[in-house]
């Protein structure tokens, strides 16, 4: 049997992560301890010729590939300003109604329904559908995937009369496909519809797996992160890992260029389909890399179609993707964020506080965008999918942790002096990996490996997070502009955000791996958006604790950090040289998610908990930051034994400034399993008080059959005019927005 590197990583996630720590290509040389962080030194650099790029990248990989393959394992992808888009042309005809909750104005995410305030689209279960707002009724439907598919997600971009819907699961099969091409590549999907004619016009099919994808104007940009396609050679019986690491290496430094540059291929309306892979000239690299995966974005333009433009290549990783109207940013996350391991026969596991169970003394974390609790306890234990990728192994792009820039004492204010040095990690004992196959974790479906502990102490690789920026102000293919790094790790995107020529970047450091620790402590750091380099930052925040939001507004900044009690820390980002902490409120358990309000408010969506950190169910809060020295929490709505998708995925808040009104999915549990509800929360935020206006919703299906049939749990809420409209995989329901009277009823049949 040979395997490929993606299909090996693959399988063994958690083995390739921690057996690589064991070889000379992941530690580097570091800088010695006391020497300041070295940040912006990932210079671009572009490829000469296929040559050129071909030893660059076979000597980067060889250095990164082990006894069972690669460096950097698969990235598992999982996630505001409220875009209250008001219609100026057509104020007569179109009422005022909302869009996808984004994080940048003038930016539009991919979400699972769209709407221009005359029509509805949505995709579930494998079909697309429009919806008029003002008849209640479907005028158009298109299955895009067989039945037996319907199960796959997907997204929508929406621009005029053409939809891009995005399949990022992969191995999506459009319907009538099979008959009429040949197999291509078995990665994410990116189908476009003309929404008048209800056709498919084409689609992109890549190999890799989707990261992210946004649309400025008609434009889309879609990121897509890929591994190289080598056959390793298959492992001897007794084979030392030594043997099997040298046979391994002679595989990359034998492999020819196409194992690297990244395949996609385009079809027609008639699924004909072409074969492509980014050439040469159109890839890059920073300065330093690894070679163990390619950064691909693609530009669709929605009017002008798949073949508008040419796909550009970075050899680096990435999971992350913020962007304004200008620049897109795409960053990495440590290797160590996430995995389950067995050290010393103790069970280490990175996981959120329970919310089904008391966990007082918990130091675990989720991943990144997820919250620490969710829609119900099955789902609290498995999540969102997190992020996996492996920062460089160079010196070059090598950042410490940050140490806290006071002394540690019972309460550690922050400090904002950006001269003080950052330490290297303490030396950790190198693990040895078993690779027998081992049951499956059931979280994860990851492959949980056989850790056990060696005599050997090496450096293990700082946590980090690589950040690269693209122009993306023009309708063409986007220009790779810089690359930076800080320490730490980020939450998600809103962890970053580009201010007035500034990159401001928010990470934890654990001090352990990836776990949070009584080590862990969170910064702010501030960028040059041109280069990346360095220019302030602020730490100390939250220490023995991790970020469970950010939000930043302006020169102001928000960071909650959570362990057993909530600081809210308000940041003074106006001189980015010298950020500062301007004030600081504790409160019992967290928001996972901030959303501005207006007049010096904020609207806090995450959970409450005990003294001792254990999480007791949904809890929005409004917050007076009108003071950044005096921050206060004015109002509080509890839910207990309950969980929201908003905490880990803004798209499902929505905040009408109008009337005050906040909804998001909510679902509720008792002590029996089979005490379990959906609906959507309706609630009244006024200026000193949150009240409950009622619940929505939707119908049980009758008999749910099917690998993964349709559930009424609702995902997402619009408002069009004075209708208050609900979306489930069941069906679209039309409430009165004032009264929550039922207006109607829409079900999605198959």
């Amino acid at each position: 049997m040979r395997t490929s590197i993606g299909t090996a990583a693959a399988v063994a996630l958690a083995v390739g992560l921690v057996a690589t720590a064991c070889t000379d290509g992941v530690g580097g040389t570091t800088p010695p301890a006391g020497a300041p962080v070295a940040l912006g030194n990932v210079k671009l650099v572009a490829y000469t010729s296929c040559d050129d790029m071909l030893e660059g990248l076979r000597e980067a990989t060889a250095k990164n590939v082990g006894p069972w393959g690669i460096g950097g394992g698969p990235i598992y992808t999982a996630t505001g300003r409220q875009a209250d888009s008001l219609a100026t042309a057509e104020a007569k005809s179109v009422p005022s109604y909302s869009t996808t909750n984004v994080h940048e104005a003038g930016v539009d995410e991919p979400d699972l329904v769209k709407t221009d305030g005359k029509r509805i689209i949505t995709y579930a279960q494998g079909v697309l559908r429009v919806v008029d707002a003002e008849t209640k009724k479907v005028t158009g439907t298109l299955r895009l995937v067989p039945k037996e598919q319907g199960w796959a997600p997907g997204n929508l971009l929406v621009h005029g009369d053409r939809a891009l819907v995005l399949f990022s699961g992969g191995g999506i099969i459009p319907l009538g496909a099979m008959a009429k091409r040949p197999a291509g590549p078995a990665g994410p999907q990116y189908t476009l519809v003309d929404l008048k004619e209800m056709k498919v016009l084409g689609s992109i099919t890549t190999s890799g797996a989707h990261v992210d994808a946004r649309m400025v104007g008609s434009t889309v940009r879609v990121v897509v992160r890929s591994q190289p396609e080598i056959t390793l050679p298959e492992a001897r019986p007794n084979e030392p890992e030594a043997d099997l690491t040298k046979r391994n290496r002679d595989a990359v430094r034998a492999a020819p260029i196409d194992a690297w540059l990244p395949a996609y291929e385009v079809s027609g309306p008639d699924g004909k389909a072409r074969k492509e892979k980014v050439p040469c000239e159109r890839v890059s690299h920073p300065k330093e890399y690894t070679g163990t995966s390619m950064l691909t974005v693609h530009t669709i333009d929605l009017e002008a179609g798949l073949g508008a433009g040419e796909p550009i290549s970075v050899a680096a990783d990435g999971d992350t993707v913020y962007a304004t109207p200008t620049s897109m940013y795409v960053a990495s996350n440590p290797r160590w964020w996430f995995r389950r391991m067995f050290i010393d026969d103790t069970p280490v596991t990175d996981v959120a506080p329970d919310t089904a169970a008391p966990a007082p003394d918990t130091t675990g974390t989720t991943a990144p965008g997820a919250a620490s609790a969710t829609a119900t306890p099955e789902t609290a234990a498995s999540g969102p999918a997190a992020p996996g990728a492996a920062p460089s192994s160079s010196a070059a792009t090598v950042a410490p942790k940050d140490q806290p820039t006071t002394p540690p004492a019972e309460k550690v204010e922050p400090s904002n002096d950006p001269s003080m040095p950052s330490l290297l990690p303490e030396p950790t004992a190198t693990v040895t990996v078993t690779a027998t196959p081992v049951p499956s974790d059931t979280r994860t479906g990851t492959p949980t490996p056989t850790v056990t502990p060696s005599a050997t102490v090496q450096q293990a690789p700082p946590e980090q997070t690589e950040v690269h920026r693209f122009d993306i102000s023009g309708t063409g293919a986007p220009r790779y502009v810089a690359s930076g790094v800080v320490p730490g790790r980020l939450l998600n995107q809103y962890s970053l955000s580009d201010y007035e020529g500034n990159l401001r970047v928010a990470t934890t450091s654990s001090g352990d791996e990836g776990m949070t620790t009584d080590k862990s402590t969170s910064a702010v750091y501030v960028l040059n958006a041109d280069t990346l380099a360095k220019v302030g930052q602020v730490t100390g925040l939250g220490n023995g604790e991790r970020i469970y939001s950010v939000r930043f507004i302006g020169p102001v900044g928000y960071v909650v950090t959570f362990k057993q009690v909530d600081p809210l820390y308000t940041l003074d980002l106006r001189d980015p040289a010298r950020p500062k902490v301007t004030g600081e409120l504790k409160i019992t358990g967290y928001s996972a998610y901030l959303h501005p309000a207006g007049d010096g408010r904020l609207i806090g969506i995450g959970q409450e908990a005990s003294e001792k950190g254990r999480t007791l169910g949904t809890q929005v809060s409004l917050f007076d930051v009108s003071d950044p020295a005096k921050p206060a929490r004015l109002a509080q709505y509890h839910q207990e034994n309950s969980g929201s998708e908003a905490e880990w995925d803004p798209h499902a808040f929505l905040y009408w400034p109008a009337t005050g009104q906040a909804v998001l999915p909510l679902s509720s549990w008792g002590e029996r399993t089979d005490d379990y509800q959906t609906a959507a929360l309706v609630l009244k935020v006024g200026d000193g008080a949150i009240t409950k206006t009622g619940v929505i919703t939707h119908p049980k299906p009758s008999a749910p059959s099917g690998f993964a049939p349709a559930t009424p749990t609702i995902q997402r809420c619009l408002v069009i005019g004075d209708t208050l409209w609900t979306v489930s995989d069941t069906g679209l329901k039309a409430s009165d927005a004032t009264t929550l009277a039922d207006r109607g009823w829409l079900p999605f049949a198959g």
